[in-house]
C-alpha cells in the first residue's frame, strides 16, 4: 500500500494499492521532491470518472509505468471533488497550454508547484491521436536533467499568467453597468445554438446544463417571451424521453454522446440531478404539464433511494461502469425483459421503451421513450403517415419498472462515491425545498431539513465556518466560495417553504461570512478560497459556469436575495459590486454565464416583497395555494406571528414595526421601495396581484 491508504476519498482509496508510490496533496510530498531534486507528477480525477479508470488500469496499475514514475518523480493524487481549488488552478493551466481540458488531468511541475507540462488522458504507449505516457515520462525526465532552465522558465511564465489573470483589476467603465440588452443578446445567442429538432444547444456531445434552462424560463416569464420557453421545454421534454434519463430507476446521467439524448455517458452526479430537478419543477409550475412534475419526482425519488445517507447527507454520485464495462448496469435485451416480466408484459414493455434485438448501444438496448409524443402530439403523423404514439406517464408502467429495477440491482452493481460535498448538498437541498413548495410532498421537506441538520452537526466548525467535504465521520478541507454561496441559497429556499426565521438567520449569516472571507476588494469578484486558506501558486477566481454554476455567479444570486430581503446597505452595495464585476464577464461569453444572467434579472427587474402578518401560527392555506401555482421571479415572502416575531426581528429588524392582528391576517405588499396599502382580504390581493407582480418597470 502507498501513502493513500489512510485517506477518506473513495478516488484516492481506489489507488491505494497501485504500485505507484502515490502521496495525497501534502507538504511532505513537495519537501521530498525538493530534497531528492525530482519533478512532481500530479494526477487529478474523481471516483466516477470513466477515463480515470481507463488510465488507472492501463498505467497506474502497471509495474513498468510505476517503475519509471517512482524512479524519476514524486507522485501526487488529488480528488478534484475534494480539492476543487487545486483542480481549478491546474485545469486553467491545461486549458491555457492545450486549448482544452478534462479528466484525468495530468500535470508535471517543479517542487515549488510551478507546472511546465499538462495533458489529460494518456495511454501507456503512443497510439493514434494520443501521446504515450511512457514516452512523456522519459522525455520530461530528460528535460529535467539536461534542460531544466526551460522547464523553470515555463513554470515561472505560467505562474505569472495565473496571478495576473485572477487578480487583474479592471478600470471602472460605463460598460460595467448592466442593462437588459445583455439579457436579450444572450437569448439570441441561445436561439442561434438551439437544436430545433432534438432540443439542447450545439452539436453532440450534449450536456444538460440545467442553469441555461432555468435562465431561459425565468426570462420567458419576465418578458412574456414564448420562444425562450419553447427552447427550454423542447430540451426538457427530449431529455425526459431519452436514454440520458434512467427510464427504469429515475435520475439523469452526466451527458449524451449523441444529438438526441439517447446514449449517455452513464455516470450519475448529484449536482446534475439537483439542478435538473429544479428545472423540471419550475417548468411544471409555469406550464402545469405533468411530464415535468413526473420527471422531477422520479429524479428526487432516485436521490432519496440511492444517494441519501442515514443522517440525511447526500452522496456525490454513481459510476458509469459495472464490472469494468461502461453502461452494463443500464442496458437490456428483449429476452431479459421477457424473462423478468413474462412474455406478454415483456413484449409490451419492449415496444414502449425501444428494446430491440438489434439494440441501440453495443448490441443491447438503452430504454428510452424518444419515439413517444406528448399528449399535445395526439393525432400528429410521422414521415410514414403513422400516428405518433401518445406519451403514457411512468405511473402506467410502475409495476413493470419496479420489476426491472429490482432485477437490475441483482444483476450487477454500481460503485457509489459516498463523499459528502457541501455545495452539492446545497443544490440538492434547494431542489427538495422547491419540490416541497411546489408539489406539497412532506417527504421532500423532510429531506431538505434533515440535510440542514446534518451540515449543522457534521460540517460546521468553530465560528460557524463550513467544511467542504465529509466522509466516514471525518470533515475536512475548508469550505470554499461555492460552499458558502450555495449553502446560503439553500437556506433561503428552505425558509421560503417553512417560513422558519432560523433558516433566514443562517442564510444572512453565511452571506456575511462569504463577503468577509472571499471578496477581492481590489479587483472585484470573489476568490474561490478563503483569505486564510492554504496558499497555492495562484488564488483561483472562477467566473464561468460549467456543469455547476461558478461560485461567483452563485454568490451574485445570494447577494441579491440577501439585499432584497434585509434591505441593509451593506448587502445592497456588495450585490451591486458583484453585478458590475460579472457584467463584463457576461459580455465576453453570455452562454457560459447563465447563473450570472439569472443574477442580472434579479438586479434589473423589480423585486417584490409580500409580508403576511397573521394572528395564527400557520401561513394562510389559500395564500400557499395561490403562490404554489404561480412562478413569480424576484419575490420574497415573509411571515410574522406573535410566536416568531422576536426571532424574525433579530434578522430583519424592520419587521418589528408590523403589528400582529387580533384575528385573521394582514398582507403588506412592497415593490422597489414602494409599499401599497395593507390588505386583509385575499381576493383583493388576487385582484391587483397581476398589476402588482408585473415585471417591467
Amino acid at each position: 500500500m502507498n501513502h493513500l491508504i489512510n485517506e477518506k476519498s473513495p478516488y484516492l482509496l481506489q489507488h491505494a494499492a497501485n504500485p505507484v508510490d502515490w502521496y495525497p496533496w501534502c507538504t511532505e510530498a513537495f519537501e521530498r521532491a525538493a530534497k531528492e531534486d525530482k519533478p512532481v507528477f500530479l494526477s487529478i480525477g474523481y471516483s466516477t470518472c470513466h477515463w480515470c479508470h481507463v488510465m488507472a488500469h492501463e498505467s497506474f496499475e502497471d509495474e513498468e509505468v510505476a517503475l519509471v514514475l517512482n524512479r524519476d518523480y514524486i507522485c501526487i493524487k488529488v480528488d478534484r471533488e475534494e480539492r476543487p481549488d487545486i483542480d481549478a488552478v491546474y485545469m486553467a493551466v491545461c486549458q491555457a497550454m492545450n486549448r482544452s481540458g478534462g479528466w484525468p488531468l495530468t500535470v508535471i511541475m517543479t517542487p515549488d508547484q510551478k507546472p511546465f507540462f499538462t495533458a489529460t488522458y494518456l495511454p501507456k504507449k503512443q497510439r493514434s491521436g494520443y501521446a504515450g505516457l511512457m514516452d512523456v515520462l522519459e522525455k520530461v525526465a530528460a528535460v529535467w536533467k539536461y534542460n531544466r532552465g526551460e522547464a523553470l522558465r515555463v513554470g515561472n511564465v505560467i505562474r505569472e499568467f495565473l496571478n495576473e489573470n485572477y487578480g487583474k483589476k479592471k478600470e471602472p467603465e460605463t460598460s460595467a453597468e448592466p442593462d437588459k440588452m445583455l439579457l436579450h443578446s444572450a437569448v439570441q445567442l441561445f436561439v442561434k445554438q438551439f437544436d430545433g429538432r432534438w432540443g439542447g444547444f450545439g452539436p453532440a456531445p450534449k450536456f444538460p446544463i440545467p442553469h441555461n434552462l432555468l435562465f431561459l424560463m425565468r426570462y420567458a416569464v419576465l418578458e412574456n417571451q414564448s420562444y425562450a420557453m419553447k427552447m427550454a421545454e423542447d430540451t426538457l421534454e427530449a431529455m425526459a424521453k431519452g436514454g440520458i434519463h434512467d427510464q427504469i430507476g429515475g435520475g439523469f446521467s452526466r451527458y449524451s454522446t449523441d444529438e438526441k439524448w439517447l446514449v449517455p455517458h452513464f455516470e450519475k452526479m448529484l449536482y446534475d440531478n439537483a439542478l435538473l430537478a429544479m428545472a423540471y419543477l419550475k417548468a411544471f409550475r409555469i406550464t402545469g404539464k405533468t411530464v415535468y412534475r413526473d420527471t422531477a419526482g422520479r429524479t428526487l425519488d432516485y436521490v432519496l433511494r440511492e444517494l441519501t445517507g442515514p443522517e440525511g447527507e447526500f452522496f456525490c454520485g454513481q459510476d458509469a461502469d459495472s464490472d469494468g464495462v461502461e453502461g452494463k448496469y443500464y442496458v437490456f435485451t428483449p429476452e431479459e425483459v421477457c424473462r423478468v416480466l413474462g412474455q406478454e408484459d415483456g413484449q409490451e414493455f419492449c415496444r414502449i421503451y425501444d428494446i430491440t434485438e438489434k439494440g441501440n448501444f453495443e448490441g443491447r438496448s438503452i430504454p428510452n421513450r424518444i419515439g413517444a409524443g406528448l399528449a399535445s402530439d395526439r393525432g400528429n403523423k410521422d414521415g410514414n403517415g403513422m400516428e405518433t404514439p401518445v406519451w403514457q406517464p411512468w405511473l402506467a408502467d410502475e409495476a413493470r419498472l419496479q420489476g426491472l429495477y429490482e432485477y437490475r440491482l441483482k444483476r450487477t452493481s454500481l460503485h457509489k462515491d459516498d463523499k459528502v460535498i457541501l455545495s452539492w448538498n446545497g443544490w440538492m437541498t434547494m431542489a427538495f425545498a422547491l419540490a416541497a413548495r411546489i408539489l406539497g410532498d412532506d417527504r421532500y421537506l423532510q429531506a431538505a431539513a434533515d440535510n440542514v441538520n446534518f451540515v449543522r452537526n457534521h460540517m460546521t466548525g468553530e465560528g460557524g465556518r463550513l467544511w467542504h467535504r465529509w466522509r466516514d465521520g471525518d470533515a475536512a478541507h475548508a469550505g470554499q466560495l461555492d460552499d458558502y454561496a450555495v449553502w446560503g441559497l439553500a437556506l433561503f429556499e428552505l425558509y421560503q417553504v417553512t417560513l422558519d426565521p432560523d433558516y433566514l438567520k443562517e442564510a444572512v449569516f453565511y452571506t456575511g461570512q462569504m463577503i468577509n472571507l472571499f471578496e477581492d476588494g481590489e479587483a472585484g469578484g470573489y476568490f474561490m478560497t478563503a483569505s486564510d486558506a492554504e496558499a497555492l501558486i495562484a488564488r483561483p477566481k472562477e467566473t464561468y459556469d460549467g456543469a455547476v454554476p461558478s461560485g461567483n455567479s452563485a454568490a451574485a444570486v445570494l447577494l441579491e436575495e440577501t439585499a432584497a430581503c434585509t434591505g441593509e446597505m451593506r448587502y445592497r452595495e456588495a450585490a451591486d459590486r458583484q453585478i458590475r464585476f460579472l457584467t463584463d464577464v457576461v459580455r465576453e461569453y453570455p452562454m457560459g454565464c447563465s447563473m450570472s444572467l439569472i443574477a442580472l434579472t434579479q438586479a434589473l427587474y423589480p423585486w417584490k416583497m409580500l409580508i403576511c402578518v397573521s394572528a395564527g401560527q400557520k401561513f394562510p392555506e389559500e395564500l400557499t395555494a395561490l403562490l404554489k401555482k404561480q412562478e413569480i421571479p424576484n419575490l420574497t415572502v415573509l411571515h410574522k406571528t406573535a410566536a416568531n416575531s422576536r426571532r424574525l426581528a433579530e434578522v430583519l429588524p424592520f419587521t418589528a414595526e408590523y403589528p400582529v392582528p387580533a384575528e385573521g391576517a394582514v398582507y403588506y405588499l412592497c415593490r422597489d421601495g414602494m409599499c401599497l396599502a395593507p390588505e386583509t382580504e385575499l381576493e383583493k390581493l388576487k385582484n391587483f396581484g397581476q398589476r402588482f407582480f408585473a415585471f417591467k418597470k
